[in-house]
């Protein structure tokens, strides 16, 4: 392989771990060096004594306050870039580091620290103490290590495949793209993996340990004729090994990604105006996890801000709906044994049969409004405090059968695939770009349109959906909240009427 870096200097690889150790490194190196740099190194345990993070969390209380817990965590991972048939980059991080967070009340004080030395997680808990005004002292339970059921199953760690194996993964998928049709002119191949290794302790006396794999594997494809161009994706991710690709092959991704840009290229301009919309099943979840499950998240609710403050036990929408948000499904990008606070995740029934029922909670939130704690505190590494967020969420399934959910629609636009959109979850207001829809005309799918984008609130969108399919799907994403978190968004397919669409010409 051409050495793309030719300003890179050789690093002896004990010196590139003592610096990679005390905070994040992210390296642009050849793939093949990576093994070299972790020769006889042993990624695979994060260890930190027992006895030393209790005294953390005694220190962290000292001022006072209801909760005190530590967040240790070590993650390794690659990027590699593959595009116009040349890789261009590879990037290999380490970033390893503690949090230390104390809860007094409906404060949070939190404070980190890129080494795992006494001294370092000492003063981390002394900075988060200074948080506590109120007096109330609480006197930290002994850490005892709990075991807690896996969701994650590995066959072929990542720490053992060949650099040479996952480049082979990528030209595959590049070589499906490019024989897929003559006017597919580029394909890109993003590969991403990971090892996070969390250790969890607190005040209550919780210690909990996990390593977790996860893989993100990105395919664009460009084609070109008709005098425009359209660029088409498709991603795959799931908590997993190598073994992923055995399912999920680099050919099929790609093909879906090709067939996308090709069907594009005979694409009119969307019409605009107020129609009924049947949204394919899959990533199309992707409007529910913005529109409805965002103003869900309980941190909005103890704010009172949002769609739902004081809908709690309140009809929203038709019976059909259920929606769900479940951390427990097994291998799933949003999945892990338990959150990033320790609680553990499982299934958890937000809107049932159009009633809201449950809020995605954290331990803060939980305490504020006098809830269960969920299984959704979540944090993008230990720099952060954890938040509430969604895990792997998604509409349930019904009966309708998706051909006759068009078939019933006279009129409307058929979305295949969404792409970028926000929602404001104080109004509960959202808009979303279609990267590809139809026209549908007669209870037919027909026309390709493009520029077509999604306009409205969450609380009309549930109540406009009547119809809901058998064919539940997921599609994996990134959220961002202030952080990015591992997400599954998924639906069946499904029908709302009369929503707002915004296009490029009038509506005939």
């Amino acid at each position: 392989m051409t050495n793309l870096w030719p300003e890179l200097k050789p690093m002896a690889r004990r010196r590139f771990m003592s610096l990679s150790l005390q905070g994040a490194v992210a390296l642009a190196v050849s793939p093949a060096m990576v093994k070299n740099l972790l020769a006889g190194e042993d990624r695979s345990r994060l260890e930190i004594s027992p006895g030393l993070l209790q005294k953390t969390i005694a220190t962290a209380l000292k001022r006072g306050g209801n909760l005190a817990e530590v967040y240790v965590e070590n993650r390794v991972s690659r990027s590699i870039i593959l595009e116009e048939g040349q890789f261009k980059s590879a990037v290999f991080g380490l970033i390893r580091g503690a949090g230390v967070r104390v809860i007094d009340g409906d404060k949070t004080g939190y404070a980190y620290s890129d080494e795992l030395t006494e001294e370092k997680l000492q003063r981390a808990a002394e900075v988060a103490s200074f948080i506590a005004s109120s007096g109330k002292k609480t006197q930290a339970v002994s850490i005892k290590e709990q075991r807690r059921p896996s969701y994650v199953t590995v066959k072929i760690p990542l720490e053992e495949v060949a650099e040479t194996k996952r480049m082979e993964i990528m030209k595959r998928a590049e070589e499906a793209a490019l024989s897929y049709d003559s006017r597919i002119k580029m394909a890109s191949i993003d590969y991403y993996d990971e090892t996070r290794d969390r250790i969890i302790a607190n005040s209550e006396g919780l210690l909990l340990k996990s390593s977790l794999p996860l893989i993100f594997f990105i395919v664009q494809t460009l084609a070109t004729g008709n005098n425009t161009s359209h660029l088409g994706r498709e991603r795959l991710s799931r908590h997993a090994g190598l073994e992923m690709f055995d399912q999920d092959t680099p050919e099929k991704a790609a093909k879906e990604a090709a067939r996308e840009s090709i069907a594009m290229l005979e694409a009119k301009e969307a019409p605009a105006g107020k129609m009924d919309v049947v949204i394919q099943n899959g990533w199309g979840g992707v409007l529910v996890h913005e529109a409805v499950g965002h103003p869900l998240e309980a941190d909005n609710i103890a704010k009172q801000t949002g769609a739902f403050v004081g809908k709690l036990g309140q009809k929203v929408a038709a019976d059909i709906f259920t929606m769900v948000d479940d951390g427990s499904l097994t291998g799933f990008r949003g999945t892990t044994d338990f959150d990033d606070e320790g609680t553990q995740m499982k299934r958890n029934v937000l809107i049932e049969r159009g009633v809201v029922v449950r809020f995605m909670t954290d331990i803060l939130s939980a305490r504020q409004l006098k809830m269960e704690r969920t299984g959704n505190g979540r944090r993008e590494n230990f720099r952060y405090y954890p938040v509430p967020r969604m895990t792997n969420t998604f509409i349930e399934q019904g009966k309708d059968k998706p051909e006759d959910i068009i078939a019933s629609t006279k009129s409307g636009l058929y979305v295949q695939s969404l792409s970028g959109g926000s929602v404001d979850p104080t109004t509960g207001m959202f808009n979303f770009t279609c990267r590809e829809a139809y026209l549908i005309e007669n209870g037919r799918k027909t026309a390709a349109v493009k520029g077509a984008t999604l306009i409205g609130s969450c609380l009309d969108i549930i109540t406009r959906i009547d119809a809901i399919g058998n064919d539940l799907a997921f599609g994996p994403g990134i959220c961002g909240k202030g952080q990015s978190a591992e997400v599954t968004a998924g639906q069946p397919t499904v029908r709302i009427r009369g929503i707002n669409v915004g296009g490029t010409r009038a509506r005939g």
